[in-house]
């Protein structure tokens, strides 16, 4: 019971003072590492999705061989930073290999390589490849696994790991 009180006591001084607790923020950094470009963004702040950052991570993910975006599912967000601190890396920038792709260009990738499959959740934009520096890809599969949050695929020879937020399943 004393904990219960004095957690209340807290709560009511900072009411008292206007001292609330700091807004809990969810942030990516994300270097994508064929156009080069960096983002640093606050994407949901106290549980609440940020439109003008959701819009900007979208332009972000484009399909830069053509130019096209798609308005990706937050969800995949929200698993991208979770598996930054999972790693033990939460202010890690994560560099994307791949993010959102047309129809088109998967068709393309997919004649070129038998590892690209014909419905690709990234021409979904619920899917997105991935590689943190410092972080073995083998550690980042184990803890995008851990977190049972939807596919993993580890592609050793290409250092990646590719994260969705469809069905939970590896490869």
């Amino acid at each position: 019971m004393t904990h219960f009180f004095l957690a209340a006591l807290l709560l009511s001084s900072s009411l008292v003072f206007g001292t609330l607790p700091a807004p809990r923020e969810s942030r990516l950094r994300l270097f994508n590492t064929h156009t080069q470009e960096h983002i640093d963004v606050v994407y949901r702040r106290d549980g609440v999705y940020d439109a003008k950052a959701l819009d900007e991570l979208d332009q972000f993910l484009r399909d830069w061989r053509v130019n096209k975006v798609k308005h990706y599912d937050p969800r995949l967000f929200d698993l991208l930073n979770e598996l930054t601190v999972k790693a033990k890396l939460p202010d890690g920038e994560i560099y994307i290999i791949c993010g959102y792709r047309t129809p088109g260009t998967n068709g393309k990738l997919r004649s070129a390589s038998s590892a690209v499959a014909g419905k690709s959740l990234h021409m979904k934009a619920e899917a997105i490849d991935i590689r943190l520096p410092g972080v073995p890809t083998s550690r980042l599969r184990d803890a995008a696994l851990a977190l049972q949050r939807g596919g993993v695929g580890y592609y050793a020879d290409s250092d990646f790991v590719h994260v969705d937020i469809g069905r939970v399943r590896r490869w």
